[in-house]
């Protein structure tokens, strides 16, 4: 339950077309709902502006669908992520209203289509194609959260010239998240060459020593560009939340 369906519950109050006792058995559930196996967090949405986001990396399926179920039925989007294909095939046979995304590997469902903010495309970048599954969990979460946001592939720092044709929309986006692995060189390059934002996100692509990510984290971590944010290796979601949370406080303080 979100502000709006709160402000939509109390209206109906007021205006008698719900009685006092039907909406207290409706906020009843409103803090979270306990399933046994998992709290499903109803109040997210109120406090952070998005519904609670589900790993699915390490759950049941059986888990999995019970949660999505819980989520649609209490009128909430839903966002689950790392979800292998079996499994999202295996949820998908249980609740076909869930969306997959194949190479984000996010299964995701709308009560209504999200619109997007009234603001300038956040830009996504990643260094290499085999970059692009983690930054497509970043754009699918972007997405669902209304923000919008534009990619610009393959990119990456053994052809550095590439880039320089996106500078003009990367200078101007409100942030930019930058996906690479190997050495994880591109975010500094980025961050060396525009003002804004920008969020680094590692990834566990490369060769012997770059160590399932590590290189990649390390090198983004002493980056000489300064005011880069690091997320966690592989972390796309992680990297969109941190947009999410920048666009919402800016948000609130325009209407402050």
């Amino acid at each position: 339950m979100d502000e709006d369906s709160i402000k939509r519950l109390l209206a109906r109050v007021q205006a008698g077309e719900l009685d006092v006792g039907k909406a207290v058995a409706e906020l009843r559930s409103l803090p979270f709902a306990d399933l046994g196996y998992a709290r499903v967090d109803h109040h997210r949405a109120l406090r952070q502006g998005l519904p609670e986001v589900v790993l699915g990396e390490g759950k049941q399926t059986e888990h999995i669908i019970g949660i999505a179920e819980r989520l649609i039925e209490s009128g909430q989007n839903v966002l689950i992520t790392r979800v292998a294909p079996a499994v999202a095939e295996a949820v998908r046979e249980r609740v076909p209203a869930l969306q997959f995304a194949a190479v984000a590997r996010v299964l995701s469902f709308e009560h209504a289509p999200v619109v997007p903010k009234q603001m300038r495309p956040v830009a996504v970048v990643t260094a290499g194609t085999s970059d692009l599954p983690v930054a497509e969990e970043a754009t699918e979460t972007l997405r669902m959260a209304g923000v919008p946001f534009e990619r610009l592939v393959d990119v990456g720092v053994a052809g550095i010239h590439r880039l320089f044709s996106g500078l003009d929309s990367l200078s101007t986006a409100p942030a930019v998240i930058v996906v690479a692995g190997m050495e994880g060189a591109l975010p500094s390059v980025v961050g060396g060459l525009i003002a804004g934002p920008v969020i680094a996100v590692p990834t566990s692509i490369g060769y012997g020593t770059a160590l399932g990510g590590f290189a990649a984290l390390f090198g983004m971590l002493t980056g000489c560009a300064a005011g880069v944010t690091v997320v966690n290796i592989d972390n796309g979601f992680g990297a969109a939340m941190a947009v999410v949370r920048y666009v919402r406080a800016l948000e609130m303080a325009s209407q402050a």
